[in-house]
């Protein structure tokens, strides 16, 4: 693994209690988002965060009330703007670990460009977003998610569009970590914890269960009894096997893809099951494509491959411009085109004008 995967900050002793807030948390009873909560707060003290060093930044949406419940600092900012006032923060202080919360609609509909632009840009920050498949707040309207076929206020009769792929959509836009997991998996503090430890844009897709417009879509492969051959849970250096061990992923040479095959024995090496390397980009793009139902869900960290994050090339290129120079606002100010307004100009212009002026009423 690149050493700028290694955590270097300062870590400070806090508790669960210290990142949780005196608000009363507000969002519809059941809903997905309860856990993410709990599994953020639970994992930012084994991170050894710091409450006063940390930032977190939300668009519109559900998900986006997230700052409220969060004890340190944050933005409710407007739909779709959460990366773009992201950047801002951290470039004007890359010390602090700045997290950024948004839904399937904030993130890739209004906000879609702004996404893309923070994962290629690839600003040293965490992106969670929180795929429900809908638009709750607005009362189930459908998403950029929403499945062919999704029965909504907007779209009575099934949506007929195709839906985007959020960690697609991120491997596309240039991001170098990304992530899957669901809001009640157990895996979701490791997962956490890896984006956390990543240097550069982390995109982290959490499917959410939006139990009043959207209830139970991923029950397929988050219930219990769907988990062993639904889930597909990734480890760098370990082959890729579900379904208790006797289903593997090996790659089609052939084809050039991906497939699922069965391992008699334990013998997953025999089976061609490949061993994940979270440094394998073209892999990566084939899990996140993989369609569910022949295929299982892959979760888990599916792409990790650091280099230089944004805000160190701005403060890296701010340093070089700025050498051997001393730093002089007046004369900043006054550069280029100048001119001097005399007094008589001054009172010749306040004539004019109360000449000009008609009757006060």
């Amino acid at each position: 693994m690149n050493d700028m995967t290694t955590l270097t900050k300062p870590r400070v002793e806090t508790v669960l209690k210290d990142w949780e807030t005196d608000q009363e948390v507000r969002w519809c009873p059941g809903c997905g988002d309860y856990a993410i909560l709990k599994a953020v707060q639970r994992t930012l003290p084994q991170l050894g965060a710091d409450p006063k060093n940390t930032v977190f930044v939300s668009g519109i949406g559900c998900s986006s009330r997230f700052p409220y419940y969060v004890e340190s600092y944050g933005f409710h900012t407007i739909h779709g703007r959460a990366p773009a006032v992201a950047t801002g923060v951290k470039l004007a202080n890359p010390e602090l670990d700045v997290w950024i919360v948004t839904g399937d609609g904030d993130g890739l509909s209004i906000g879609g460009n702004h996404t893309m632009h923070i994962l290629r840009r690839n600003l040293d920050c965490q992106i969670l977003l929180f795929n429900n498949e809908i638009y709750g707040l607005t009362k189930g309207q459908y998403s950029p998610t929403s499945r062919e076929g999704t029965r909504s206020p907007s779209t009575p009769a099934g949506s007929i569009d195709h839906p985007a792929k959020p960690a697609a959509f991120a491997l596309g836009s240039g991001a170098r970590f990304i992530a899957r997991a669901y809001d009640v998996a157990r895996q979701l503090p490791d997962v956490l914890t890896a984006a956390y430890n990543h240097k550069g844009a982390a995109f982290v897709e959490i499917f959410q269960n939006c139990i009043v417009y959207n209830k139970d879509v991923f029950a397929d492969f988050t219930e219990k009894k769907n988990a062993d051959d639904g889930q597909l849970w990734l480890e760098n250096g370990r082959p890729m096997l579900f379904s208790k061990g006797s289903k593997g992923i090996a790659l089609d040479r052939e084809a050039l893809a991906l497939k699922v095959v069965d391992v008699v024995d334990g013998d997953w090496a025999g089976a061609g099951v490949i061993v994940h390397d979270v440094t394998n980009r073209s892999v990566a793009h084939m899990l996140v494509e993989m369609p569910f139902g022949a295929f299982p869900m892959a979760l888990g960290v599916v792409y990790d491959d650091p280099i230089a994050s944004f805000e160190q090339a701005v403060v890296a290129q701010n340093a070089q411009l700025a050498k051997g120079k001393m730093p002089d606002l007046q004369k900043l100010v006054g550069q280029g085109q100048t001119w001097t307004v005399s007094a008589r100009e001054e009172t010749d212009a306040a004539d004019a004008g109360s000449a000009g002026s008609g009757p006060e009423l």
